[in-house]
Formats: C-alpha cells, sequence, structure tokens
C-alpha cells in the first residue's frame, strides 16, 4: 500500500498555467478597482560621502481619475490591444519586451540566456563533474559543512551587496555537488538564493534596498546597524538549521526529496561521468580557475564599480568562451570548436523556460497599468487606500500591517529599490502618525522585501534558480511555503520588538 502511495502522481499545475490565472485575477481587478495617481518629485540623501537621489511619490497628493460626471473611474483592460498597447491576451509578449538592458524583463531574460549558455560550455569540458569526484575523494568527513560554509557566505554576499542575480550561475555549480554529497536541488537553491535573500532581508548596509529605504525615509543612512546585524545573525542559523534539517532527512530517505524525479537529469550525469574513464587533469583545472577568476572578478566589479546586469553577463560570457577555447586545447571530452557554439545554444536553451517566464510575470504588472506612480494604475490606489488604514491602528499592529503589506506588495514589485520609491514616501510620514520610528518602518520594508522574492512567482531571480535546478515553481511553492511561515512569524516578532524598544 505505502509502494502504491508513493508511485500516485498528483496534478500540478505547471508556472506558465499558475501566471496566467494571475494575469486573470489582476484583468477582474482593472474592472472593480478605480484607478489613481501620484505627483512624484526628486529627493536627495547621502549615503557616506556620495549624494544620491531618487525620484518618489508625494503622499498628499494621490488623487483618482475621475470621468465627466466626477466618478472615479475604473480602467477595465480590453481583451486586445493593438500598436503597442496593453491588453489580457498581450501580456506574454509586452512583458517579455518591457524595460530595458538594466534590468526589468527584457534584461533580466537575456542575462539568464547568456549565464546558460557560458555554463553550458564550461559542464561540457566537464571540469565541474571531474572536480566533483575528487572534492569527494579528498573530503571525507567534511562534507556536512558545504552547508553552513556556502550558507553564510552567500548570506553575506545578500547583505553586503545586495546579491541577486549574481546567484543564477552559483545554482548551475551547487546543484551537481550537492547531489553528489546525497542532498537534493532543494538543498542547492537554499544555499545559493534563499541565503542571499536572507542576506538581503536583513542587511545592515545592503545599497539597494535599506539604504535607499532610509535615504527616502529621511534618516541616517545605514543607521541602526547593530539591531540589524544581530538580525541577521539569527535569520542566517535559522536558514542554516532548517536546510541541514531537511539535508539530512533526504540524505537518510531520498525518496522524501519532492525533487526526485526533477533530480533524475542530475543523477544520471553524474553517473554517467562516473562510468566514464576520464580524470581530473590539468586543463580541469585551469577551467575551474578560469570559474574562480570570474567569480572574483565579477564580486570586485559589483562592490568596487557598481557592475550591474549588462557588465555581469558579459562577464560570464568570456568565462563560458575562456573555458571553452582551454577545453578544445587541451581536448577536454574531445571537445572540437564547433563545440563550443553547440554548448552554448545547449546551455541557453536548458533556462529558456525561466527567461520566458520573468517575461510573462511582468505582464501582469503591465495588465493592473504597470508600477509608475505618476500613472492612473491599480496598484496606486491599492498603495494609498493601504495608508489610511495604516493611519488608523495601534502602534505595534500598524508596524506589522505594514510589514504585511510590504509582503503582498512585493509580488507586484519585486525590485527592493522600486517598491522603497513607491512605498517608502508613503510609509514614513504614516509611520509618524501611528506613533511608530521611521526606522521600524524601514524594517517592515526590508523583512517584507526580502523574505517574499523565496516564492513569488513574480521574481525573476527566483524563477531563474529553480529554473537551473529543474525545478517547477509549483513543487518549489508546496515545499517553502513552511519554511515562509517560519521566517514570516520571525520577521513579525522582529518589527513589534522594534515597536516595543523605540527601534530607531
Amino acid at each position: 500500500m505505502a509502494q502504491t502511495k508513493q508511485n500516485k502522481t498528483r496534478w500540478v499545475p505547471d508556472t506558465y498555467i499558475i501566471i496566467f490565472f494571475v494575469v486573470i485575477c489582476a484583468a477582474l481587478l482593472t474592472w472593480t478597482v478605480p484607478v489613481g495617481q501620484f505627483d512624484t518629485k526628486e529627493i536627495k540623501y547621502m549615503m557616506g560621502s556620495t549624494e544620491k537621489s531618487r525620484t518618489v511619490l508625494i503622499p498628499e497628493s494621490f488623487k483618482y481619475k475621475l470621468d465627466d460626471a466626477g466618478v472615479p473611474m475604473k480602467d477595465g483592460i480590453k481583451l486586445f490591444e493593438p500598436y503597442g498597447e496593453v491588453g489580457f491576451l498581450n501580456y506574454a509578449f509586452e512583458g517579455m519586451v518591457a524595460g530595458d538592458k538594466w534590468g526589468s524583463a527584457v534584461g533580466v531574460m537575456i542575462f539568464i540566456l547568456i549565464v546558460g549558455g557560458a555554463f553550458g560550455i564550461v559542464l561540457r569540458t566537464h571540469a565541474i563533474e571531474c572536480g566533483i569526484k575528487r572534492m569527494i575523494k579528498k573530503s571525507k568527513g567534511m562534507d556536512k559543512l558545504i552547508i553552513p560554509i556556502l550558507f553564510v557566505l552567500f548570506s553575506l554576499g545578500g547583505a553586503v551587496f545586495g546579491m541577486g542575480e549574481e546567484a543564477i550561475p552559483f545554482v548551475l555549480i551547487v546543484v551537481p555537488v550537492v547531489i553528489a554529497l546525497g542532498y537534493d536541488s532543494i538543498v542547492a537553491v537554499m544555499i545559493t538564493y534563499c541565503a542571499t535573500q536572507i542576506g538581503f532581508a536583513t542587511s545592515w548596509m545592503n545599497p539597494f534596498s535599506v539604504a535607499i529605504a532610509q535615504g527616502i525615509s529621511q534618516i541616517p543612512v545605514l543607521s541602526g546597524a547593530g539591531f540589524r546585524m544581530f538580525m541577521w545573525a539569527f535569520f542566517t542559523v535559522l536558514g542554516i538549521v532548517y536546510t541541514m534539517w531537511y539535508g539530512s532527512r533526504i540524505r537518510k530517505t531520498p525518496e522524501l526529496s519532492p525533487v526526485r524525479d526533477s533530480d533524475k537529469f542530475f543523477r544520471d550525469e553524474l553517473r554517467s561521468s562516473e562510468d566514464s574513464e576520464e580524470t581530473f587533469a590539468a586543463g580541469h583545472a585551469l577551467v575551474i580557475l578560469t570559474v574562480a577568476a570570474a567569480v572574483v572578478w565579477i564580486i570586485w566589479g559589483v562592490t568596487e564599480k557598481g557592475y550591474y546586469i549588462p557588465e555581469i553577463a558579459t562577464q560570464f560570457f568570456i568565462m563560458g568562451l575562456a573555458g571553452g577555447i582551454i577545453g578544445v586545447v587541451f581536448k577536454l571530452g574531445d571537445m572540437k570548436v564547433n563545440d563550443i557554439a553547440s554548448s552554448f545554444r545547449s546551455g541557453a536553451s536548458d533556462l529558456l523556460g525561466a527567461a520566458m517566464v520573468v517575461g510573462m510575470a511582468k505582464g501582469i504588472i503591465l495588465v493592473l497599468g504597470g508600477d509608475s506612480p505618476t500613472n492612473a494604475t491599480v496598484l496606486n490606489t491599492v498603495l494609498h487606500n493601504m495608508g489610511l488604514l495604516i493611519s488608523d491602528l495601534s502602534p505595534a499592529f500598524s508596524a506589522w500591517i505594514m510589514y504585511l503589506f510590504q509582503s503582498v506588495f512585493n509580488f507586484f514589485v519585486v525590485s527592493g529599490s522600486g517598491q522603497a520609491a513607491l512605498t517608502m514616501p508613503l510609509m514614513a510620514p504614516l509611520a509618524d502618525i501611528a506613533g511608530i520610528t521611521r526606522q521600524v518602518a524601514v524594517l517592515a520594508f526590508q523583512l517584507g522585501d526580502g523574505f517574499t522574492n523565496l516564492i513569488v512567482p513574480t521574481s525573476g531571480c527566483l524563477m531563474a534558480c529553480i529554473g537551473a535546478a529543474h525545478i517547477d515553481w509549483a513543487t518549489w511553492a508546496k515545499w517553502q511555503i513552511k519554511f515562509q511561515g517560519v521566517l514570516f512569524l520571525c520577521g513579525s516578532v522582529f518589527v513589534i520588538a522594534g515597536v516595543m524598544i523605540g527601534f530607531n
């Protein structure tokens, strides 16, 4: 009976189907919620010795779009729109071409494809597989340390320089390593992407979230570091403990893994590598050193030069090209010149599905009218009314509702800096009215923004990372929801504690 139950397959909706139903819900909102807009202004704030500026909304400027009779208008979306406009059925194309190379949909999509192609070349050299075999032989008894060490490193990356998209290629590296050690691909995503977002959410110095939010809220940038460092340590340890607990269960009973079937791809790759007589050679070492050098170059570029998606994508492309040349010169896996092109194509195609999800998720926001405060949209109306609600509540409850709202709002605006620019000009003065410090309002923002990046299907980084691990979103969400609940509960405790101690 147990075997029958284990083999029973359950229908799980594909990620594209889930997004389509979300688009339907978004379309219905446009027919039921009146649209509104804000005026904006440019503010300046100091980050260290550097003056920064940001365009933000003016909270008291909100106004509904009115018809000729003076009644707030509902801008119900049409089924189809020609000439580049957004209709309900335009969401896929318009979402995929939205934005520019610096981010949003199209930039992230191309980034994913180039990174996938670059690692396709690296994997074709068999350097990773041979390196894994050698590492396992050399690290007997030390393999349990991989989870805490990598988790701390990636969490620091999220906390210090807002690591997010940079985690995508690391998933491609770490997945075969942890599977070879007896874990599953969920563990790989936890110690890479999830760790970065825990660091991102609890950071004391992230320039893309907490620094911008504090600047907009007109409180000293990077203030409150002591409280946040303690919070970072707490949540990082929590993530490590949870991941190690889950990983130990999977090592003991592999059949418990919800990604057992999808991990077969990686297990087969490792098995074929083990069956081959190819041993770790000088060429493999050079490829791995190339990957390591590229990682160091990228970290330097992000922290010292402010490199972002276009630069990082090119850095990974150079890494892949260099790895391919080494593979041809040293004849790794009998590699030929044409194999560089074919493996790049194959690697990019493996992540094509994840890239398309990014564009479709952006389509949800476009159906709602976009995320610009100056355009009359449903999101602006929701933001305004949530502000009115918070102003009438007790301090502790107001802070918690801010946290809850920021968590939900992140579904629609997953950019940390974008969400800060939209919500903090409203939340900061509301915090004054509710009797809580602006520092607590920033805390509610960063926790709500960061933690929900681990589950919302509109996050391009999440979808790319689980796509690289061959995990569909529905399976990931079903597993992740328990950990998400733990994070939300602990986040609520920290927000309320911030109110109680007068965190400022």
